[in-house]
Protein backbone atom coordinates (compact mmCIF):
# COMPACT_ATOMS: atom_id res chain seq x y z
CA UNK A 1 0.00 0.00 0.00
CA UNK A 2 1.45 3.37 -0.99
CA UNK A 3 2.49 5.74 1.76
CA UNK A 4 0.54 8.97 2.00
CA UNK A 5 0.17 11.57 4.69
CA UNK A 6 -3.39 11.54 6.00
CA UNK A 7 -5.42 14.65 6.62
CA UNK A 8 -5.26 15.84 10.24
CA UNK A 9 -8.39 16.77 12.11
CA UNK A 10 -9.76 17.28 15.58
CA UNK A 11 -12.94 16.35 17.41
CA UNK A 12 -15.07 19.21 18.68
CA UNK A 13 -15.52 18.27 22.36
CA UNK A 14 -19.07 17.14 23.03
CA UNK A 15 -19.25 19.12 26.30
CA UNK A 16 -17.86 22.35 24.90
CA UNK A 17 -20.35 25.13 25.74
CA UNK A 18 -22.35 26.15 22.69
CA UNK A 19 -20.95 29.67 22.72
CA UNK A 20 -17.42 28.25 22.36
CA UNK A 21 -18.13 26.12 19.27
CA UNK A 22 -17.40 28.86 16.73
CA UNK A 23 -14.19 30.10 18.43
CA UNK A 24 -12.95 26.50 18.67
CA UNK A 25 -13.67 25.79 15.00
CA UNK A 26 -12.04 29.01 13.87
CA UNK A 27 -8.96 28.29 15.98
CA UNK A 28 -8.74 24.79 14.46
CA UNK A 29 -8.72 26.40 11.02
CA UNK A 30 -6.15 28.99 12.08
CA UNK A 31 -3.65 26.38 13.26
CA UNK A 32 -3.84 24.64 9.90
CA UNK A 33 -5.95 21.57 10.63
CA UNK A 34 -7.73 19.96 7.69
CA UNK A 35 -10.88 18.61 9.34
CA UNK A 36 -13.17 19.13 12.32
CA UNK A 37 -15.56 16.40 13.42
CA UNK A 38 -18.64 16.98 15.55
CA UNK A 39 -20.24 14.30 17.69
CA UNK A 40 -23.86 13.66 18.55
CA UNK A 41 -24.00 12.06 21.99
CA UNK A 42 -27.23 11.80 23.93
CA UNK A 43 -28.14 15.01 25.77
CA UNK A 44 -25.23 17.06 24.40
CA UNK A 45 -25.27 19.03 21.10
CA UNK A 46 -27.05 18.00 17.88
CA UNK A 47 -24.82 16.84 15.05
CA UNK A 48 -26.58 18.66 12.22
CA UNK A 49 -26.76 21.94 14.14
CA UNK A 50 -23.09 21.83 15.02
CA UNK A 51 -22.01 20.94 11.49
CA UNK A 52 -24.12 23.71 9.95
CA UNK A 53 -22.69 26.27 12.36
CA UNK A 54 -19.08 25.27 11.78
CA UNK A 55 -19.47 25.16 8.01
CA UNK A 56 -21.03 28.62 7.99
CA UNK A 57 -18.36 30.21 10.18
CA UNK A 58 -15.19 28.72 8.67
CA UNK A 59 -13.82 28.86 5.16
CA UNK A 60 -11.96 25.68 4.29
CA UNK A 61 -12.34 23.06 7.04
CA UNK A 62 -13.86 19.75 6.06
CA UNK A 63 -16.59 19.11 8.62
CA UNK A 64 -17.44 15.56 9.56
CA UNK A 65 -20.45 14.36 11.50
CA UNK A 66 -19.36 11.41 13.56
CA UNK A 67 -21.89 10.01 14.05
CA UNK A 68 -25.65 10.21 13.62
CA UNK A 69 -27.27 7.11 15.18
CA UNK A 70 -29.16 5.31 12.42
CA UNK A 71 -32.28 4.77 14.53
CA UNK A 72 -32.87 8.42 15.45
CA UNK A 73 -33.87 9.79 12.01
CA UNK A 74 -35.62 8.57 8.89
CA UNK A 75 -33.16 8.24 5.99
CA UNK A 76 -35.13 10.82 4.01
CA UNK A 77 -34.70 13.37 6.80
CA UNK A 78 -30.98 12.67 7.14
CA UNK A 79 -30.53 12.97 3.38
CA UNK A 80 -32.47 16.26 3.23
CA UNK A 81 -30.30 17.80 5.96
CA UNK A 82 -27.05 16.54 4.46
CA UNK A 83 -28.03 17.61 0.94
CA UNK A 84 -28.75 21.13 2.14
CA UNK A 85 -25.35 21.40 3.84
CA UNK A 86 -23.58 19.89 0.85
CA UNK A 87 -25.24 22.33 -1.54
CA UNK A 88 -24.36 25.31 0.64
CA UNK A 89 -20.79 24.15 1.29
CA UNK A 90 -19.71 21.93 -1.64
CA UNK A 91 -16.98 19.41 -0.90
CA UNK A 92 -16.72 20.20 2.80
CA UNK A 93 -19.12 17.74 4.44
CA UNK A 94 -18.55 14.14 5.47
CA UNK A 95 -21.59 12.35 6.89
CA UNK A 96 -21.16 9.61 9.47
CA UNK A 97 -23.88 7.16 10.47
CA UNK A 98 -23.57 4.44 13.10
CA UNK A 99 -25.31 2.24 15.61
CA UNK A 100 -25.15 4.74 18.45
CA UNK A 101 -24.25 3.71 21.98
CA UNK A 102 -26.55 0.81 22.96
CA UNK A 103 -27.15 2.10 26.49
CA UNK A 104 -28.17 5.52 25.20
CA UNK A 105 -30.38 4.11 22.47
CA UNK A 106 -32.12 1.87 24.99
CA UNK A 107 -32.52 4.83 27.32
CA UNK A 108 -34.70 6.54 24.72
CA UNK A 109 -36.37 3.35 23.55
CA UNK A 110 -35.02 3.03 20.00
CA UNK A 111 -32.33 0.32 20.10
CA UNK A 112 -33.24 -1.99 17.18
CA UNK A 113 -33.47 -5.75 17.41
CA UNK A 114 -30.98 -5.94 14.53
CA UNK A 115 -28.52 -3.02 14.61
CA UNK A 116 -26.76 -4.40 11.52
CA UNK A 117 -29.94 -4.37 9.43
CA UNK A 118 -30.82 -0.89 10.66
CA UNK A 119 -27.36 0.42 9.75
CA UNK A 120 -27.23 -1.23 6.33
CA UNK A 121 -30.73 -0.14 5.29
CA UNK A 122 -30.30 3.41 6.56
CA UNK A 123 -26.85 3.96 5.05
CA UNK A 124 -27.89 2.53 1.69
CA UNK A 125 -31.01 4.69 1.50
CA UNK A 126 -29.27 7.91 2.58
CA UNK A 127 -26.44 7.40 0.11
CA UNK A 128 -28.82 6.61 -2.75
CA UNK A 129 -30.89 9.73 -2.08
CA UNK A 130 -27.80 11.94 -1.94
CA UNK A 131 -26.73 10.55 -5.31
CA UNK A 132 -30.03 11.54 -6.90
CA UNK A 133 -31.63 8.11 -7.00
CA UNK A 134 -35.31 7.41 -6.57
CA UNK A 135 -35.66 5.05 -3.64
CA UNK A 136 -38.32 2.42 -3.23
CA UNK A 137 -37.62 -0.09 -0.49
CA UNK A 138 -39.57 -2.18 1.98
CA UNK A 139 -36.93 -3.29 4.46
CA UNK A 140 -37.01 -4.42 8.03
CA UNK A 141 -36.51 -0.85 9.25
CA UNK A 142 -36.55 1.43 6.21
CA UNK A 143 -39.61 1.90 4.04
CA UNK A 144 -39.75 4.34 1.14
CA UNK A 145 -42.13 4.59 -1.80
CA UNK A 146 -40.61 6.39 -4.80
CA UNK A 147 -38.74 8.96 -2.68
CA UNK A 148 -36.20 11.32 -4.25
CA UNK A 149 -34.63 14.62 -3.27
CA UNK A 150 -35.96 17.64 -5.16
CA UNK A 151 -32.41 18.93 -5.68
CA UNK A 152 -29.70 16.40 -4.82
CA UNK A 153 -26.29 18.03 -4.30
CA UNK A 154 -23.99 18.32 -7.29
CA UNK A 155 -21.18 16.95 -5.10
CA UNK A 156 -22.73 14.29 -2.85
CA UNK A 157 -20.97 14.09 0.51
CA UNK A 158 -19.33 10.78 1.34
CA UNK A 159 -21.44 8.66 3.67
CA UNK A 160 -19.34 6.81 6.23
CA UNK A 161 -20.24 4.41 8.99
CA UNK A 162 -18.83 4.65 12.51
CA UNK A 163 -18.35 1.00 13.49
CA UNK A 164 -15.76 -1.27 15.08
CA UNK A 165 -16.72 -4.98 15.08
CA UNK A 166 -16.11 -7.35 12.15
CA UNK A 167 -19.74 -7.79 11.09
CA UNK A 168 -20.38 -4.05 11.18
CA UNK A 169 -17.16 -3.40 9.28
CA UNK A 170 -18.30 -5.82 6.59
CA UNK A 171 -21.58 -3.89 6.30
CA UNK A 172 -19.56 -0.69 5.96
CA UNK A 173 -17.56 -2.16 3.10
CA UNK A 174 -20.76 -3.17 1.31
CA UNK A 175 -22.73 0.06 1.55
CA UNK A 176 -20.60 3.04 2.67
CA UNK A 177 -18.05 5.40 1.16
CA UNK A 178 -15.84 4.98 4.20
CA UNK A 179 -15.46 3.89 7.79
CA UNK A 180 -14.86 5.90 10.95
CA UNK A 181 -12.79 3.82 13.37
CA UNK A 182 -12.96 4.64 17.05
CA UNK A 183 -9.79 4.92 19.10
CA UNK A 184 -7.34 3.34 19.45
CA UNK A 185 -6.43 2.76 15.80
CA UNK A 186 -3.20 0.81 15.38
CA UNK A 187 -1.64 -0.88 12.35
CA UNK A 188 -2.69 -4.23 13.83
CA UNK A 189 -6.33 -3.22 14.21
CA UNK A 190 -6.26 -1.60 10.77
CA UNK A 191 -5.24 -4.90 9.21
CA UNK A 192 -8.21 -6.65 10.83
CA UNK A 193 -10.61 -3.83 9.98
CA UNK A 194 -9.49 -3.55 6.37
CA UNK A 195 -9.91 -7.30 5.89
CA UNK A 196 -13.52 -7.10 7.06
CA UNK A 197 -14.22 -3.97 5.00
CA UNK A 198 -12.68 -5.55 1.90
CA UNK A 199 -14.75 -8.70 2.43
CA UNK A 200 -17.87 -6.56 2.40
CA UNK A 201 -16.78 -4.76 -0.75
CA UNK A 202 -16.07 -8.06 -2.45
CA UNK A 203 -19.46 -9.48 -1.50
CA UNK A 204 -21.20 -6.39 -2.88
CA UNK A 205 -19.34 -6.57 -6.18
CA UNK A 206 -20.25 -3.78 -8.58
CA UNK A 207 -22.84 -2.47 -6.11
CA UNK A 208 -20.14 -1.37 -3.65
CA UNK A 209 -19.25 2.33 -3.66
CA UNK A 210 -16.27 3.02 -5.94
CA UNK A 211 -13.83 3.91 -3.14
CA UNK A 212 -13.59 3.52 0.61
CA UNK A 213 -11.80 5.94 2.92
CA UNK A 214 -10.81 5.25 6.53
CA UNK A 215 -11.02 7.89 9.24
CA UNK A 216 -9.13 7.08 12.43
CA UNK A 217 -10.11 8.73 15.70
CA UNK A 218 -7.33 8.89 18.28
CA UNK A 219 -6.37 10.40 21.58
CA UNK A 220 -3.53 12.81 20.89
CA UNK A 221 -1.17 15.21 22.59
CA UNK A 222 1.87 17.09 21.32
CA UNK A 223 4.72 18.44 23.43
CA UNK A 224 8.45 18.96 22.97
CA UNK A 225 8.91 16.58 25.91
CA UNK A 226 7.50 13.15 25.03
CA UNK A 227 6.91 12.18 28.67
CA UNK A 228 4.77 15.28 29.19
CA UNK A 229 2.69 14.40 26.14
CA UNK A 230 2.24 10.82 27.38
CA UNK A 231 1.18 12.03 30.81
CA UNK A 232 -1.55 14.12 29.20
CA UNK A 233 -3.20 11.16 27.45
CA UNK A 234 -2.81 8.48 30.13
CA UNK A 235 -6.10 9.34 31.93
CA UNK A 236 -8.07 8.73 28.72
CA UNK A 237 -6.42 5.37 27.98
CA UNK A 238 -7.50 3.54 31.11
CA UNK A 239 -10.97 2.86 29.74
CA UNK A 240 -9.48 0.76 26.93
CA UNK A 241 -9.31 -2.18 29.29
CA UNK A 242 -13.10 -2.47 29.28
CA UNK A 243 -14.81 -5.14 27.11
CA UNK A 244 -16.17 -2.61 24.61
CA UNK A 245 -12.65 -2.12 23.25
CA UNK A 246 -11.81 -5.78 22.74
CA UNK A 247 -11.95 -5.48 18.94
CA UNK A 248 -9.13 -2.92 19.00
CA UNK A 249 -7.05 -4.59 21.73
CA UNK A 250 -7.19 -8.24 20.62
CA UNK A 251 -4.90 -7.81 17.56
CA UNK A 252 -2.11 -6.13 19.56
CA UNK A 253 1.07 -8.11 20.26
CA UNK A 254 0.88 -7.08 23.92
CA UNK A 255 -2.84 -7.83 24.35
CA UNK A 256 -2.29 -10.54 26.99
CA UNK A 257 0.04 -8.35 29.05
CA UNK A 258 -2.38 -5.46 28.60
CA UNK A 259 -5.23 -7.44 30.13
CA UNK A 260 -3.04 -8.81 32.91
CA UNK A 261 -2.07 -5.28 33.93
CA UNK A 262 -5.70 -4.17 33.80
CA UNK A 263 -6.72 -7.05 36.05
CA UNK A 264 -4.21 -6.00 38.69
CA UNK A 265 -4.97 -2.27 38.47
CA UNK A 266 -7.48 -0.90 40.93
CA UNK A 267 -9.18 1.52 38.53
CA UNK A 268 -9.04 2.78 34.94
CA UNK A 269 -7.00 5.77 36.13
CA UNK A 270 -4.49 3.50 37.84
CA UNK A 271 -4.33 1.34 34.74
CA UNK A 272 -3.60 4.30 32.47
CA UNK A 273 -0.92 5.56 34.84
CA UNK A 274 0.77 2.15 34.96
CA UNK A 275 0.96 1.53 31.20
CA UNK A 276 4.49 1.33 29.78
CA UNK A 277 5.40 4.27 27.59
CA UNK A 278 5.61 2.01 24.54
CA UNK A 279 1.95 1.05 24.99
CA UNK A 280 0.95 4.70 25.24
CA UNK A 281 2.82 5.43 22.02
CA UNK A 282 1.01 2.55 20.31
CA UNK A 283 -2.46 3.50 21.56
CA UNK A 284 -2.34 7.25 20.92
CA UNK A 285 -0.89 9.82 18.55
CA UNK A 286 1.48 11.33 21.05
CA UNK A 287 4.91 12.82 21.56
CA UNK A 288 7.08 15.48 20.01
CA UNK A 289 5.97 17.18 16.79
CA UNK A 290 8.34 14.99 14.78
CA UNK A 291 7.09 11.84 16.51
CA UNK A 292 3.48 12.80 15.78
CA UNK A 293 4.28 13.45 12.13
CA UNK A 294 5.93 10.03 11.94
CA UNK A 295 2.90 8.38 13.51
CA UNK A 296 0.58 10.10 11.04
CA UNK A 297 2.75 8.89 8.16
CA UNK A 298 2.68 5.34 9.58
CA UNK A 299 -1.10 5.33 9.77
CA UNK A 300 -1.26 6.75 6.26
CA UNK A 301 0.92 3.91 5.01
CA UNK A 302 -1.70 1.50 6.36
CA UNK A 303 -4.52 3.14 4.42
CA UNK A 304 -5.82 5.81 6.79
CA UNK A 305 -7.20 8.84 4.95
CA UNK A 306 -7.73 11.09 7.98
CA UNK A 307 -6.52 11.05 11.57
CA UNK A 308 -8.89 12.89 13.91
CA UNK A 309 -7.56 13.70 17.36
CA UNK A 310 -9.52 14.10 20.55
CA UNK A 311 -7.97 17.33 21.81
CA UNK A 312 -5.87 16.75 24.93
CA UNK A 313 -3.97 19.63 26.49
CA UNK A 314 -0.30 18.87 27.17
CA UNK A 315 0.06 22.07 29.20
CA UNK A 316 0.05 21.33 32.96
CA UNK A 317 -1.08 24.93 33.54
CA UNK A 318 -4.11 24.42 31.26
CA UNK A 319 -4.93 20.71 31.73
CA UNK A 320 -8.60 20.83 30.78
CA UNK A 321 -8.44 23.50 28.09
CA UNK A 322 -9.15 22.14 24.59
CA UNK A 323 -7.85 25.38 23.11
CA UNK A 324 -4.44 24.56 24.60
CA UNK A 325 -4.55 21.30 22.66
CA UNK A 326 -5.21 23.20 19.44
CA UNK A 327 -2.32 25.56 20.16
CA UNK A 328 -0.01 22.56 20.61
CA UNK A 329 -1.11 21.04 17.30
CA UNK A 330 0.21 24.12 15.51
CA UNK A 331 3.69 22.62 15.98
CA UNK A 332 2.63 19.63 13.85
CA UNK A 333 0.94 21.55 11.05
CA UNK A 334 3.83 24.03 10.77
CA UNK A 335 6.57 23.15 8.27
CA UNK A 336 9.31 21.06 9.93
CA UNK A 337 12.41 22.98 11.03
CA UNK A 338 14.82 23.42 8.15
CA UNK A 339 12.23 22.99 5.39
CA UNK A 340 12.05 25.48 2.56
Amino acid sequence: MATSTPALGVVLPRDLPADRIVPFARRAEEVGLDELWVVEDLAFHGGIAQAATVLATTRRLTVGIGILPAATRAPSTTAMEAATLAALHPGRLHLGIGHGMPAWMRQIGIWPASPLAMLAETTSAVRALLHGERVTVAGRYVTADDVALHAPPASPPPVLTGVRGPRSLEVSGRVADGTILDMPVTPEYLAVARAAIDAGRTSAGAAAPPAHRVVAFSTGAVHDDAATARAAVRPSLGVLGEPDWAAQIDPLPFAADFRALRDTSGSPDAFGAAMPGAWVDALAVVGTPDAVRARLAELGSHGVSSVVLVPTSPDPARPDDPFAALDALAAVTAPPTGSA
